[in-house]
Parts: structure tokens; sequence; C-alpha cells
């Protein structure tokens, strides 16, 4: 760590560039806010960019593989030194890792233009660099633990080029099993990752209160729980409509809402920063049962996955920026008025849309779910921006932030 911070000191370029959380997450967050404009345009008919992707396809793909891509960039650049002990990723090498994250967006976004084998590696050139950045720590560290986070990310480099592949091949990439298994992915990461972390997080704020209940570690029936989860996740991307997905997609949403009780995320309503990791886990469940649902009820199907998409995705990987960003920085680990209020927008948005995949012919509820997720990202990205772009000692405390707690 000594070395660590002599090398961010040595650095005299842009502070924006001494960690990996701050182009990525400030990147992620404005690029989550202008795909949804330009989501609503598309919606309105308008042909706003020269993509070969259908729009449906390209708003999917923009948010699973573009915004999510981002978020994990900077959350793996942060987050493997810390694991590893090594070096972080400062300087021009970070920055050259987030135009490769730039190069894909405009790939994708033009990709009309252009031939789609180019388009499809200029989109996974970030996430190949990353996973032999992870690869390469987890080797040289022995950190073998980290191993299945490895494993996943190739997971979603194979689901994002098939992706890509279904696009060139005329079909609709936006239901194919490129997305689903992008997606089943994302939601093993977040059971995993987030299955330490919540926990983690919440054990150190209610002990710090003296409270005598605490949550339970990451132990055997969490194992058993990953388990299942993976078995679920998989029979739901090659079989999505079959009755035996709905009976194990069920079992997944139960053990998950036992896991998540465990947690006793129902002491933790006076600090949103907390709670705010409980409400985001929630949605993995939810998203479950709405699956298993959705094999009964096709119509629901589209609703179903974006309780995961923006739910568990969106509302986790916001509550893990606000939430890093502050303590990378040396900040109150406490939410403001305003932050709670992109929480907030956030929950609204991911209900507005499922209501509106519900309630057929509501399209005023796509406006809503789409006006309160832009308020969300960019949002963060107004209120951050001062935090992921200014030195550490200069960066100012956020609008109506709070002094430390003693």
């Amino acid at each position: 760590m000594t070395i660590s911070a002599k090398r961010i000191r040595a650095w005299n370029g842009p502070a924006i560039l001494t960690f990996g959380f701050r182009p990525f997450f400030l990147a992620g967050a404005i690029w989550a806010a202008l795909a949804m404009v330009l989501w609503v345009a598309m919606l309105a008919g308008r042909d706003v960019l020269p993509t070969a992707f259908d729009p449906v396809s390209w708003h999917a793909h923009e948010m699973l593989f573009g915004y999510l891509g981002a978020v994990m960039a900077g959350f793996l650049l942060t987050a493997v030194p810390n694991w590893t002990g090594s070096l972080p990723i400062s300087g021009w090498p970070l920055l050259g890792l987030a135009l490769l994250w730039g190069l894909g967006r405009v790939a994708v976004a033009v990709s009309a233009l252009l031939p789609w084998l180019v388009v499809a590696l200029a989109d996974l050139a970030l996430p190949l660099a990353l996973a032999v950045f992870l690869a390469r720590e987890i080797v040289a560290g022995r950190n073998w633990r980290n191993l299945p986070v490895l494993v996943l990310l190739v997971g979603r480099i194979a689901a994002n080029a098939a992706f890509n592949l279904e696009a060139a091949q005329g079909d609709f990439p936006g239901r194919g099993v490129g997305l689903r298994t992008g997606l089943a992915a994302a939601i093993m990461l977040i059971s995993l990752i987030g299955g330490r972390v919540v926990p983690s997080f919440t054990r150190n704020w209610l002990a710090q209160r003296r409270a005598t209940r605490l949550p339970m570690p990451f132990g055997r029936a969490d194992v058993l729980v990953l388990a299942l989860t993976l078995v679920a996740l998989t029979v739901w991307v090659f079989w999505p409509d079959q009755s035996a997905t709905a009976v194990v997609c069920g079992l997944a949403a139960l053990v998950h809402l036992w896991r998540l009780a465990r947690w006793q995320g129902i002491q933790t309503g006076a600090e949103a920063l907390v709670w705010v990791l409980h409400a985001g886990y929630a949605f993995v469940p939810l998203g479950f049962l709405a699956v298993a649902a959705g094999v009964m009820l096709p119509g629901l199907a589209p609703a179903a996955q974006h309780l995961w998409m923006a739910g568990a995705v969106g509302l986790m990987t916001l509550a893990i920026m606000t939430r890093a960003s502050l303590g990378h920085a040396g900040r109150s680990l406490h939410a403001t008025r305003s932050v709670v209020a992109l929480y907030l927008a956030l929950i609204l948005s991911v209900a507005a849309r499922f209501a509106a995949g519900v309630l057929v012919g509501q399209d005023w509820l796509l406006h809503l779910a789409a006006a309160a997720w832009i308020l969300a990202f960019g949002g963060f990205a107004a209120i951050y921006w001062p935090i992921l772009t200014q030195p550490k000692s200069a960066a100012p405390r956020p609008s109506g932030a709070e002094p430390t707690r003693r």
C-alpha cells in the first residue's frame, strides 16, 4: 500500500487517472444516462445512430455490456490490487483502458458502417484486457479464491461475442442466448461478490453501533445457495420457457430471500449507504420469482428480466459506486439527501419499468422509468464529478454532506 501511494503521488497528470474507479465510474454513469436519452429517441421513431443492432438489442447491449462493463472495470481495477497486494493500474495505461471502453461504444453505435468482426473486436477489447489483467494477478498472487470472478468475466466475454454474432446474422439478440448468458453472469457475480460485501459492510456498520444481532458470515450455506443459483441460471439461459425452469428459479428465489434475511438489513434503515446494498440484492430473488412467473405468463418475461437488469444490476452498481467513491476519496461513509434521492429515483425506475411490462399500453410508465433512470445516473455524475476528477485532498464534500461521524 505504501508503494501504491508513492506511485499515485508521483503521477503528475489528471487526478481522474490515479485509480480505476475514477474514470470508469464517471464514464459509466454518464453513458447510462446518455444511452437512455438515445433509447427514448429511438422509441419515438428517430434514427439517431447508424447501428446495425435493432433498437431493443442496442439498448440491452449498451446497458448490460456497455454500462456494466465500465463499472466492472472500475471495480476490478480498484479491488484486485487490494485482493492481491499488487500495484494499481494508473496514469496513461489506465487512460488506454478507458479509451478501449470508449472505442467499443463508438464501434457499436456506428456498426452499420463497419464489418461486424471489427465491431466485435472493438467491443471485446476492454473485457479481454481485463481478463488478462485479472488472470495475471490471480496467478502471480496465487489468489485462487477469486478464480470464480475470472470465470464469470470470461463468461461475459463469450456472451458478448455471441450477442455480436447474433446481430450479424440478422437475429434478435435482445432476446437471445447471448443476452441471457451475459445477464446470468452478472447475477452470478452479484450473488458471489455481493454475498461477501453486503454482510461485511453491514456487520461493520452495526458493530460500530454495538448491535447485538449481526449478519451471518459467508459459510457453507452460502456455497449451497451459489450452487443452486448457478443451476437455476444455467437452466434459464438454455430453456427459458420450460416448466422445470419455473421450479428451479422459484427455489433459487426462496434461498436468496433466506440468505438476505440473515444479513440483518432490517436494522440498517438509518444509513442509506448500507440499506441500499440490501435493496439492490433483493432484486436477485425478486427477479427469480418474476422469471418463474414469466414461464406461466409469457408476456411477463421481458418485465421480469428488467428486475435483474435495472434492479439488481442497476441498483447494486449504483450502491457500490456511491460508497466506493466516498471511501477511496477519504470521505464520510454517509449518504446525503441528494444521494438518497438517486437511490429512490432508480427504485422508481425499476418499479415503473416492471409495471409497464405488466400493464400493456401504459407507455407513460416507460417514459417515467427512463426519466427516473436518467435522473439517477445523471445525478450521480453531477454529484460525484468533483470527487472523481479532483485529488483526494482537494475534492470538496458533496452538496449537503455531513461531517464524519465519530
